[in-house]
This record gives C-alpha cells, sequence and structure tokens, in this order.
C-alpha cells in the first residue's frame, strides 16, 4: 500500500474555469477577459443588491422625516388659529 501524495491546488474553484478559458482561446489574455466577465457581472449584480438595500434604508428614514410635517389633530381642529402663522 503505498501512500500517494499529490498536491492539493490552491484555488480549487478557479479549476472549472480554465477548461472554458482554453476552449475560447488557449491563451493567457482569454482567461484573463473571462475572470474579467465575471467580475463584472458580479460589481453589477452587488450594484442591484445595495440598491435595494439602500432603498429599503431611505424609505423609513423619509417617513421619519416628513412625517413631523403632517398637521396634528389639535390644529386641524382649532378653526380660530387657521391661516395664522405663530
Amino acid at each position: 500500500m503505498s501512500k500517494q501524495t499529490h498536491s492539493v491546488p490552491r484555488f480549487p474553484s478557479l479549476r472549472k474555469f480554465w477548461k472554458p478559458a482554453v476552449v475560447t482561446g488557449a491563451g493567457g489574455t482569454s482567461l484573463v477577459i473571462w475572470f474579467e466577465e465575471i467580475i463584472a457581472f458580479a460589481a453589477d449584480f452587488i450594484g442591484v443588491i445595495l440598491l435595494t438595500i439602500l432603498g429599503g434604508l431611505i424609505c423609513p428614514f423619509d417617513n421619519f422625516i416628513f412625517k413631523s410635517r403632517t398637521p396634528r389633530r389639535e390644529d386641524l381642529k382649532d378653526a380660530t388659529n387657521k391661516g395664522v402663522k405663530k
């Protein structure tokens, strides 16, 4: 029984991308273009996620800020001070 030691690749997730790069051009440039496209897609995806999160944060903040601008019940019931600035 022999114990064979084989090196474990540093980046196992990159193993699945080398074949399409070799098929499309077999050069380093095609590999760079592949990774550039993957990074561009990830950046777009992250932008959409952040836009959703920031929109969710802005909506309650907007409601909190502008709720103070709505008239109170006491202001609507008191007809004597209607239109008079204090």
